[in-house]
């Protein structure tokens, strides 16, 4: 089999710059930048959960040193939590600190979701233009008499542009889409598991400590 004989440029610009355009069309540019970001970011290490944890165990170790009234924030260099931790320490609240998380939760989903979104568009767009390649490689047939050379074009073009189309939608953006996906989801566990943990954390650390006195038992 001669694979050489698939690459096929005018096949490619009209499947491949087709799908490009009728997604931003369908999408718009801030969904398509959205994408972009999340695309660039399936290359790259994304939320380092040990890491976090063990920055944000100082910030537990300070907060049960000098009580929360008294502790400063420490910045675990996720800018998320950072953010979290801040507001925890500001209002002196632990439901700040849950409330800042839900907040960054809700934006960082709804942007995956978009993302997600405007893959999948995508995905369903590419075996239309394949068709339409389809489509413009067959109208090229000569209309007086059918030549050898300009009907074996014609057909190869029309076939490899419908190839195209599939392969596009199947083996390169509805995977994309699922990986985006996948790792939001992974990401948002490892977060939730963080958030859980050092709200307990701080609960624990805050609580009344109970102080024993001859008789009974009082709390601190």
């Amino acid at each position: 089999m001669d694979l050489t004989t698939l690459i096929d440029g005018p096949s490619a610009l009209i499947v491949g710059g087709g799908t490009l355009l009728a997604t931003v069309l369908r999408s718009g540019l801030s969904d398509c930048r959205i994408t972009l970001v999340k695309l660039g970011g399936l290359g790259r290490r994304g939320f380092n959960l040990d890491h976090t944890r063990a920055e944000l165990g100082l910030q537990i170790q300070e907060i049960r040193q000098d009580g929360l009234l008294r502790a400063v924030p420490h910045h675990s260099g996720d800018a998320e939590f950072d953010e979290a931790t801040d507001a925890l320490i500001g209002r002196r609240s632990v439901s700040a600190l849950l409330e800042a998380h839900e907040a960054h939760r809700s934006r960082r989903l709804a942007e995956s979701e978009r993302a997600v979104r405007t893959l999948a568009q995508a995905a369903e767009l590419a075996p239309v233009f394949g068709l339409a390649g389809t489509l413009v490689s067959l109208s090229q047939l000569p209309t007086t008499g059918l030549a050898q050379g300009a009907f074996a074009g014609s057909i190869s073009m029309a076939v490899t542009t419908t190839l195209y189309g599939l392969l596009g939608a199947n083996l390169l953006l509805a995977p994309l889409s699922r990986m985006i996906e996948r790792k939001a989801l992974a990401e948002e566990a490892e977060r939730q598991q963080v958030t859980d943990w050092l709200a307990a954390q701080v609960e624990a650390a805050v609580a009344p400590r109970p102080s024993r006195v001859p008789g009974r038992e009082v709390a601190a």
